[in-house]
């Protein structure tokens, strides 16, 4: 009974923390949540709807042997900390974990890492709290709501179209892109021509005549210009003004999600799945350390603790002149504020002295996270910016120079941001100046664009809907579902994800959409800031949802099954296209009496030969629609790969080498090639 126990999520980051902790402290891990809704009782929703909504709580498939170990370390130690992520989801896991592990009050303590650095770790185990009940009834709620929509929704289209989910937030978002797609549809493109006046240093734009707005609809328009200028051009107005460009706020997770794809096209998921990484510790040559703070935030506040240092650090190696301010946010920070930015744990921890011990994935997204948070506390840059207007005959034309003065936080962000040099020649006001060459041109307006990822995170965080932690669950999903394709990285419906959200439109119109479920959004907040009743929000939804969901079973028509124009071998009966667990299939529209299923003569695709046997390698599916790679003299022969082998031997091993993202990987030992 004499060690203390902390208890934390991740396996990697429990490492990191027994070093820091010492003897006396026994770390071990969750590996995440321990326990979920079942899904008995009504609707199988593992809820009691009657009971004021009082949830079931089963252990996840495969964590029971966790549970079992984790209960004999507890029955070990003699005191416990709850260690898990510092927000809604974390306290609700450090909640679940303290109740199926049966710990007492006076036997616990809750503890909050927002990095993952020996002296923070220290001073959260020497200043712990106890666990926020409200924080866990508002994720509660949440899981609750999901559940309920997400099941009796999901059920709903499975049976009437064949869809495959729906969603509280995904099935808002998968609006979005359809109602964009709509508005692409029916866009009409409207003609509009420009003139360009070149000149020998410069080009100049007509934007007005005489002091009105100018439009030209049509070629007729720009050629009763042209008929009216001549080659002599009077510079009217030269203003020069130096301006202030501003760096941006340090990162918070739906920024940083954005401008990882923006700027290194990563995926939501990726972006994610490295700052946990970077989050938990990496290992250095002295040390096992957290390289950022915990990267679920929607604050973007720095502290004392890493400004002081931030200061010096930019006097020390820019300058005095170089060093910005602490910038302001128009919104109110929201209940994670606690967490601060993301942003790294030392400034002195630059990214280029830790470049060797990551990934290429992790050194570029840790730049930009490092790169991003020096830039937000540095000086502004200036630029002197020059506007000339030039007259011929009342027609005003325009050009616009822009010199960079000051570089400031482009010193440290310039890879990230432009600011490119356009100077303009020495000319004086009422000098006049000969064209080379007028050129009209003709233009159409352009529909608004599809939805890229980053666009539509920004738009799911502006619009006040989900959470950023949850943006690339969602973005996965609906891409899951084949519910949008992805075209030129942009988002478009597919016919089953435009047919989905137009059924759900029909019978739900006041539920799923972005008002009201940004309310929603709103109400979880009152529950976690103990303003509102957590059940008393379920039991007003459900007055609302319910009866609409039981309509829709009685008046949403069922799509009828595709015919392939095959009759039945048995009874005759057309042959027709169903969807089932995994996948779709051809059978009898006979059924239940006849229950006939064409089987499918499946090309097989053969890769390279067996290195085991005198088979093929060849690619396979599983039941559950998993691609893998096997020989085809099975079971015979066993050898079998889940990634694409290629014909290729590992120079190092001789093993079989087989295609990874972006690398070509042996699999066997850790050699490694780029593509």
């Amino acid at each position: 009974m004499s060690k203390h126990l902390v208890i934390v999520e991740s396996p990697s980051k429990s490492k990191t923390i027994e070093k820091y902790l010492g003897s006396d402290y026994k770390v071990v891990s969750s590996k995440g949540h321990i326990r979920d809704l079942a899904t008995s009782g009504k609707f199988g929703l593992g809820v009691d709807i009657e009971d004021g909504f009082k949830p079931t709580y089963i252990p996840i498939k495969g964590k029971s042997k966790v549970i079992t170990e984790l209960k004999k370390d507890v029955k070990d130690s003699d005191l416990v900390y709850l260690a898990s992520d510092p927000d809604r989801e974390g306290e609700a896991i450090a909640w679940h974990l303290k109740d199926a592990l049966g710990i007492k009050d006076e036997n616990y303590k809750r503890v909050l890492f927002n990095e993952i650095t020996h002296d923070k770790v220290i001073s959260a185990i020497n200043n712990p709290t106890i666990i926020d009940d409200n924080l866990v009834r508002s994720q509660e709620t949440r899981r609750i709501l999901d559940r309920i929509i997400g099941f009796r929704l999901s059920k709903l289209l499975q049976s009437k179209i064949g869809a495959k989910s729906a969603g509280r937030v995904q099935s808002v978002a998968l609006k979005l892109i359809v109602d964009r797609e709509r508005e692409i549809e029916s866009f009409n493109p409207e003609e509009y021509w420009t003139i360009t006046s070149k000149f020998k240093e410069f080009e100049a734009n007509l934007f007005k005549y005489k002091e009105d707005d100018i439009e030209l609809k049509s070629e007729t328009d720009a050629d009763k210009v042209l008929d009216n200028i001549d080659d002599e051009y009077n510079i009217e107005s030269i203003e020069k003004k130096a301006k202030n460009k501003k760096s941006k706020f340090p990162f918070i997770t739906s920024t940083l999600q954005q401008e990882a794809s923006t700027k290194l096209g990563f995926p939501a998921r990726k972006t994610m799945s490295i700052a946990q990484k970077l989050y938990e510790g990496i290992d250095l040559d002295s040390e096992t350390v957290g390289l950022i703070t915990y990267m679920r935030t929607d604050s973007i506040r720095l502290s004392d603790d890493f400004t002081k240092p931030a200061y010096k650090y930019i006097t020390d190696n820019y300058g005095k002149e170089y060093v910005g301010y602490i910038k302001k946010s128009k919104k109110n920070d929201n209940v994670q504020d606690a967490h601060e930015a993301i942003r790294p744990t030392s400034v002195l921890r630059e990214p280029i002295k830790v470049k060797k011990y990551l990934s290429d994935d992790e050194f570029k997204l840790y730049s930009l996270i490092y790169k991003r948070t020096l830039a937000s506390l540095m000086a502004d840059a200036k630029v002197d910016q020059t506007v000339i207007v030039l007259n011929n005959n009342d027609y005003k034309f325009k050009t616009t120079g822009q010199v960079l003065i000051f570089d400031g936080y482009l010193k440290v962000y310039k890879d990230y941001e432009s600011s490119e040099d356009k100077i303009l020649p020495d000319i004086k006001e009422n000098e006049c100046l000969k064209t080379n060459d007028v050129l009209k041109e003709q233009h159409f307006t352009k529909p608004p664009a599809r939805y890229t990822e980053a666009k539509l995170i920004k738009e799911l965080e502006e619009l006040g809907i989900g959470r950023p932690s949850t943006y690339a669950t969602i973005i996965d999903t609906i891409k899951q579902r084949n519910y949008v394709e992805v075209v030129e990285k942009k988002f478009k419906p597919t016919e089953i994800g435009i047919e989905t959200t137009d059924k759900l439109q029909e019978f739900f119109s006041d539920l799923i959409n972005v008002e009201y479920t940004r309310n929603m959004e709103e109400e979880l907040d009152d529950v976690a800031d103990g303003k509102l009743i957590w059940n008393k929000v379920l039991e007003e939804f459900y007055k609302l949802f319910e009866p609409r969901v039981k309509n829709a079973f009685d008046e949403m028509e069922k799509k009828a099954p595709v015919e392939t124009g095959e009759n039945c071998p048995e009874c005759g009966n057309p042959l027709v296209i169903r969807k089932g667990k995994y996948g779709e299939f051809t059978a009898c529209s006979n059924y239940p009496e006849c229950k006939y299923i064409k089987k499918e003569q499946k090309e097989i695709k053969e890769i390279i030969d067996c290195p085991e046997c005198s088979g093929k390698i060849v690619e396979k599916t599983t039941r559950k629609g998993k691609v893998f790679y096997g020989c085809n003299n099975y079971p015979k022969c066993k050898f079998a790969l889940w990634d694409k082998p290629i014909d290729e031997k590992c120079p190092e091993c001789g093993k079989v080498m087989i295609e990874k993202k972006d690398k070509i990987k042996c699999s066997e030992c850790n050699y490694e090639k780029d593509k």
